[in-house]
């Protein structure tokens, strides 16, 4: 079984983090978290495929959400604390990033909310933000990545879309984290040639609906 792990608060990546947030509204970590727990986590996400838990995910919110597959293709789950030691570790380090970010950037972020994301070979996720247009809840999007032995030719980077017209690729290889301001980086998901999975969240606040 393996231990529990946690990330201290003196982390020098969680300060890494809350700069580049205030700098560029995005960062990107290549070793956020320690290879054990991040091959945990991709054999846990193996194992809900495995068992049918994960399902297909949808566009939109509410009642008007729908499956759009040429639009967004992966699949997930949603995690809660309890159900495996290697999502309770991921919780504990971004309840710790989180701390760090109200502390540095006085965002009032209240939770964190994330799922599993499995996308198939050749599935995509079009050109998109994060905050819906109804809920100003989310705040920073967070996306960690559990591919190992990823190579640039296999695709499947993230995309971002930058200020002044420039664009940031992320490849998605295992324990790179991103994040990003969710309402201020429109972003895609590029086909990848093999499985890609990650887990992606976003911090919240609480939030005024909007309509």
């Amino acid at each position: 079984m393996m231990r529990a792990m946690h990330i201290s608060p003196e982390n020098p990546m969680l300060s890494a983090v809350v700069d580049d947030l205030a700098l560029r509204g995005w960062s990107q970590q290549a070793f956020f978290l320690p290879a054990e727990l991040v091959r945990a986590l991709a054999a846990e996400c193996r194992r809900r495929d495995a068992e049918g838990q994960l399902n297909p995910a949808g566009v939109g919110r509410g009642v008007a959400q729908e499956v759009r597959e040429a639009i967004r293709g992966d699949q997930i789950q949603w995690i809660d604390p309890g159900q495996a030691q290697a999502c309770d570790d991921y919780l504990q380090a971004m309840d710790q990033l989180r701390l760090a970010i109200n502390q540095g950037l006085f965002l009032g972020l209240e939770d964190f909310e994330c799922h599993f994301a499995l996308y198939p070979p050749g599935a995509v996720y079009r050109r998109h933000l994060d905050r819906f247009r109804d809920d100003d809840r989310r705040m920073v999007s967070a996306v960690l990545y559990l591919n190992e032995e990823w190579q640039p030719q296999d695709g499947g980077q993230l995309r971002m879309f930058l200020k002044n017209d420039t664009e940031h690729d992320v490849q998605p290889v295992a324990g790179c984290l991103v994040v990003f301001l969710s309402a201020e980086v429109p972003h895609e998901v590029l086909p990848a040639g093999r499985e890609r999975l990650s887990l992606t969240g976003w911090f919240r606040r609480r939030g005024n609906d909007l309509f």
